[in-house]
């Protein structure tokens, strides 16, 4: 059975991970997300990607222990994209939803962080349980920080408790909380939105925001203005630049072409 299904309706793509018993992530199936979320960002006509899990109880408890006792590698070969095909896919210019349908701990948690947005069904969980088994969350210990107070993140590292969407969502780590039943839909409503949106902005907002993550303000600026990264460029020399003044001065709703 494929472990990742995929729909697409338009500009927009929903990716299941769907792997029972548990949305568990091996490295086979790591890379089979890395070709799908590869995809999507090379696809011109795709805008906008939904990452959700299969079935109503795990979104992604992470790393499959089954799979490592078997021989999966750790530091295995985990594809294009790294550890669940998205936290390490570079250039990732196009906005990702996470919509986090039950469990989300460690690794699973971990690519929920890789998401631009994040929505939550009220009965979803979660957790960094790695320091219970004498392993560190890596990648959460990089972004956790950046997303939510130090010291909550730290707090969440080191003692690996679990946390409801209520205490994510006031710590700003979650969008929204939102009945199960209605999870897709709301994902679905929030993708159409932003589908609607003029896809090379997305890009440059993505790439100013990977650019500036370690830079002085100025130094930033400085890219951005003087055209130094290859999204904004390309926006400043578009169509779609000359169409969203051209709409204003004709109070009309544009027509992005992201070209």
């Amino acid at each position: 059975m494929n472990p990742v299904k995929t729909k697409r309706d338009g500009a927009i793509l929903q990716v299941t991970l769907d792997r029972p018993k548990a949305n568990a992530i091996d490295l086979a199936t790591s890379r089979v997300m890395g070709e799908v979320f590869r995809e999507f960002r090379d696809d011109p006509e795709l805008r906008v990607a939904i990452l959700t899990g299969g079935g109503e109880k795990f979104f992604c408890p992470g790393w499959d222990l089954k799979a490592a006792a078997d021989g999966d590698a750790v530091d295995g070969d985990y594809g294009v994209g790294g550890f669940g095909g998205l936290q390490e896919l570079r250039d990732m210019n196009k906005p990702v939803i996470a919509a986090v349908n039950g469990i989300a701990c460690g690794g699973g948690l971990e690519l929920a962080l890789s998401a631009d947005m994040i929505i939550a069904a009220e009965h979803a969980s979660f957790a960094l349980p790695e320091i219970r088994s004498g392993t560190v969350a890596d990648a959460a210990s990089v972004k956790l920080p950046k997303r939510i107070p130090y010291h909550i993140a730290m707090e969440l590292l080191l003692t690996g408790r679990w946390f409801d969407p209520v205490e994510a969502k006031g710590w700003g780590l979650i969008n929204e909380i939102v009945p199960g039943d209605q999870l897709l839909d709301r994902a679905w409503e929030l993708a159409r939105l932003l589908a609607s949106g003029p896809p090379l902005v997305y890009a440059a907002i993505k790439e100013i925001v990977r650019d500036a993550e370690d830079s002085k303000f100025q130094d930033a600026m400085n890219r951005i203005t003087g055209r130094q990264l290859p999204t904004v460029d390309i926006l400043y020399g578009s169509e779609d630049n000359l169409e969203g003044a051209r709409a204003f001065a004709e109070k009309r709703d544009p027509v992005w072409k992201g070209r």
